[in-house]
């Protein structure tokens, strides 16, 4: 059925597509419609970061920024649904056109630019869904915001979302927002995360409850320069990192047609960067810190990949575009050879 709706989908434009299938899948959701369409996803628990996941695979940041479609993601059988990247105040993102497929390497470039219609609205959103599953929440800086002064940005982000959270997600790793990943590094990291360390500990005590906090890396960087992020992580007792945001690499597509666009390429080219990146940070973190894998999950044998390479859970974007809802259904499966109940 999903070759079907993606052949009509490729027709249009990838940020059209996107847009009409976040509306159908609110409306689907809204006439109790995706239930029956959807593959059923049976339970495979797992407790990662204190919080307990229906199933190990989830939906990545990026493709419901403003959670309008919450309750027809969560029906696809995700054992839980990241939304955002949000900000502070709203913002258009980058001038179109700013997505485009590469179907030949199924694969997306995007340079969309943190497009959002600001955290309030999100919170709205979160609120009018029906969704009481595990909720991410993915923040970031508005782009006008000078970098020296991005700690107070996802401050304001956090105190705004943490109430209706299970984690949240501190985004460092974009290549759309200019200079956001030079938080990545050295000082600049180590004083965001001990601001944000700081900022959970007032919010845990006001709230009552603990909502954890996760980091976002690139897949971009060397062995060494992660090494300083894990240590930085495990300095700051930061309670995930996920890996990886998209890459700056063009390897494999830059001969194909907008191969050379500019912005992060996301799905099968970055699979490789994404699983070593993940066996780099798990030599150093081990059990200590847990991975959420993502990046090029295309197939059940993706999954498994991530979870070998030293991920507890994983994400999926592109692999969605690509392949439909039933790979949230394959991914299960498969990671159910070696997650047992």
């Amino acid at each position: 059925m999903y070759s079907v709706a993606r052949s009509v989908l490729f027709q249009l434009s990838p940020e059209a597509a996107h847009d009409l299938t976040l509306d159908s899948l609110a409306a689907g959701a809204r006439l109790g419609l995706l239930p029956a369409l959807a593959p059923k996803v049976n339970d495979l628990p797992v407790k990662v970061m204190g919080l307990e996941f229906p199933n190990p695979v989830g939906l990545a940041a990026g493709l419901d920024k403003n959670a309008d479609a919450l309750d027809g993601l969560a029906a696809l059988g995700f054992g839980f649904v990241e939304v955002g990247t949000v900000t502070p105040r709203p913002q258009a993102g980058n001038p179109k056109p700013r997505l485009f497929r590469l179907p030949e390497a199924e694969a997306m470039i995007n340079r969309m630019g943190f497009n959002n219609e600001g955290v309030e609205q999100l919170i709205e959103n979160v609120k009018k869904a029906k969704f009481k599953g595990v909720l991410g929440i993915n923040i970031g800086k508005n782009f006008d915001t000078p970098v020296k002064q991005a700690a107070s940005d996802y401050i304001i982000c956090m105190q705004k979302v943490y109430a209706h959270a299970s984690y949240i997600t501190i985004n460092i790793s974009s290549p759309n927002t200019p200079g956001l990943r030079d938080l990545q590094y050295g000082k600049s990291l180590s004083e965001l995360l001990s601001a944000v360390k700081k900022e959970q500990a007032v919010l845990h005590k006001l709230h009552g409850r603990y909502v954890p906090l996760a980091v976002k890396i690139a897949p971009d960087m060397d062995h060494e320069q992660l090494a300083d992020v894990a240590h930085c992580v495990l300095a700051n007792a930061i309670d995930a990192v996920i890996a990886t945001n998209t890459t700056l690499s063009r390897d494999g597509v830059s001969e194909l047609a907008f191969g050379d666009e500019v912005g992060g390429l996301s799905g099968l080219p970055v699979k490789l960067k994404s699983t070593q990146t993940i066996a780099d940070l798990y030599s150093i973190l081990g059990e200590q810190v847990p991975i959420i894998g993502v990046g090029g999950v295309n197939s059940g044998d993706d999954a498994l990949e991530k979870l070998a390479a030293g991920a507890k859970l994983i994400q999926i974007y592109s692999g969605l575009i690509y392949q439909g809802p039933g790979l949230v259904k394959q991914c299960v499966d498969a990671c159910r050879d070696v997650i047992k109940c």
